[in-house]
């Protein structure tokens, strides 16, 4: 009687698995068949539970800081964008910011006046004012921006703003500028003087040129951690792009990337150690910045996806990369301007920054030309696009797209 009773029990306990195990299979596969992501809790010696079901986040709001491989994060954003037949808050009157350096105002936006709050993506430049973005976005819009660290961000600027703003321009070299920046520096002086101290403040909406008081320093990051659902570090970008990809619920694929905007290791200025050490302080707003969103990045990572899980997609994210470097390119690293044979996809150079591009390769199909295209297409070339395809029947100052793309 009692193995009578005994096997009873496991065939019941067998059963029950079963039971679960074929309860879980329909979920994955109604899951796969409404093109839902889902993400994964582990239970018991490595078995896998489904958590809950996700939708892929459409109404985004990036604050494309500069010099910080934001171009790269905006055409992730611009292809997402074509994917999903969404809409692109662009600016108005053939600009290529929303106002920058001013302020950002809704009116900054293509036709919010007639509109209004119709748009799914913001990612052009601007100076940010939450107030008047929330006239623009949805309710249930997602904020997320990246910071990069501000010792290799204000060596970058350097060398792209050579030409525009006056600090830069009354020095030789960043070194020489470091040396003693108050003598190059007015902070009276507008205009492009903003990326030459605390730039990365002021792209958040705060004044760049503030004391570094305590109360105030920890405000300033409590609002930004307040009007922020994520903040990224471009200095571990695949990682960033994995955890940007987990938070707005997107595929892997959606976050594959080819650096853009990139510029010859031959313009990289080297900074003395001493030098190093002066940006930290010459630029503490944005330091302290940095620190505190690096510390808040690393805490995300543990908490909701784990390092070995992060390693683990960034290698996918590498290998995805990787094969698609080899599918769409004609050369493995990207190239100088000079070297660039389509015209529609050089990058606009700035200073002594020698901004590079890329070549695709011969004889694709067009399927493939397609999407390998829109990954290597510089901003300003793809927002002229996007711009014709949302607004068709405006006239407006624009590179002649091949076929294909449309």
């Amino acid at each position: 009687m009692r193995d009578r009773v005994s096997s009873f029990r496991v065939i019941s306990r067998h059963l029950r698995f079963l039971a679960l195990f074929t309860f879980w299979l329909g979920i994955l596969f109604l899951c796969g068949f409404f093109h839902m992501n889902i993400n994964f809790i582990p239970v018991w010696k490595g078995f896998t539970f489904y958590q809950e079901p996700c939708h892929p986040r459409t109404n985004i709001m990036f604050l494309k800081t500069h010099k910080t491989a934001s171009s790269t994060v905006m055409n992730i954003l611009f292809r997402f964008t074509e994917k999903f037949n969404l809409t692109v808050a662009l600016p108005a009157g053939r600009q290529f910011h929303l106002g920058y350096p001013d302020s950002f105002e809704a009116e900054f936006v293509e036709e919010f006046k007639t509109t209004g709050p119709s748009y799914n993506i913001m990612c052009n430049h601007l100076r940010f004012n939450l107030k008047e973005v929330r006239k623009v976005m949805p309710v249930n819009t997602t904020y997320f921006s990246i910071l990069r660290n501000p010792v290799s961000l204000l060596e970058s600027s350097y060398v792209y703003y050579k030409d525009y703003a006056p600090a830069f321009k009354k020095s030789r070299d960043v070194n020489e500028y470091l040396a003693s920046p108050g003598i190059y520096y007015n902070k009276s002086e507008s205009g492009y003087n903003i990326y030459a101290k605390n730039n990365m403040w002021f792209d958040f909406g705060y004044d760049n040129n503030a004391e570094d008081d305590e109360n105030y320093t920890q405000s300033v990051l409590r609002m930004i951690e307040q009007d922020f659902h994520l903040i990224l570090i471009a200095d571990y970008f695949d990682e960033s792009m994995v955890l940007l990809k987990n938070f707005l619920c997107w595929d892997l694929d959606d976050v594959v990337y080819f650096k853009l905007n990139s510029r010859s290791l031959n313009t990289i200025q080297s900074l003395t150690p001493e030098n190093k050490e002066k940006v930290k302080d010459w630029c503490s707003l944005d330091w302290k910045l940095y620190q505190h969103f690096n510390k808040t990045f690393w805490r995300r990572i543990q908490e909701n996806i784990g390092l070995k899980n992060l390693y683990r997609e960034v290698n996918l994210l590498r290998k995805k990369q990787k094969q698609l470097m080899e599918k769409c390119l004609l050369d493995p690293v990207p190239v100088n301007e000079t070297q660039i044979k389509d015209k529609l996809l050089k990058p606009f150079q700035s200073g002594d920054a020698h901004i590079l591009g890329y070549n695709l390769k011969h004889n694709l199909d067009n399927e493939t030309l397609r999407s390998c295209q829109k990954m290597i297409t510089p901003e300003l070339q793809y927002m002229s696009y996007l711009y014709a395809l949302q607004y068709p029947d405006k006239k407006r100052k624009s590179i002649n797209f091949p076929s294909w793309w449309s």
